[in-house]
């Protein structure tokens, strides 16, 4: 089973933030081994991402692909031997430009700036609608 790690600066505050997150985390786990991690700071995040998992930086800079090309981008990073695939979404500041260097592929959702805690449900959701994908499932329809 595939190996997927959120890693994430802070944590989520509001509630009706941690139930969304919750349901679609909820949602990924017939699909993937999910763990989510909030570091308190991003001077913890090198540690964090010691794996071999594939490491995607959330980024407004980064590459924008649709649903099927995000779940083609977990599956080729599963076929190829990383340990799985781990997802990095910044603090309220976004990540540095060294943070983004520890990671192989910078993916963006939008040009525009999301909050980081509404970016955790936006990734679990895609994630969930990713995996979908790959199993062949009616979600993305």
């Amino acid at each position: 089973m595939l190996n997927v790690k959120i890693v994430t600066i802070g944590g989520l505050r509001e509630s009706y933030l941690r139930e969304a997150a919750a349901e679609y985390e909820k949602r990924c786990r017939p699909y993937c081994k999910l763990s989510v991690i909030e570091l308190k700071s991003e001077t913890a995040l090198a540690g964090a991402l010691e794996d071999k998992n594939y490491k995607i930086a959330l980024c407004v800079e980064g590459k924008e692909l649709s649903s099927p090309e995000l779940s083609a981008l977990i599956e080729k990073a599963a076929v190829q031997g990383a340990g799985g695939v781990t997802f990095v979404i910044g603090g309220a500041d976004g990540l540095d430009e060294k943070s983004k260097q520890l990671c192989d592929f910078r993916l963006s959702f939008s040009k525009m700036t999301f909050p980081h805690q509404l970016m955790r449900v936006i990734l679990t959701e895609q994630l969930y609608r990713a995996l979908n994908i790959s199993a062949g499932g009616h979600y993305h329809h």
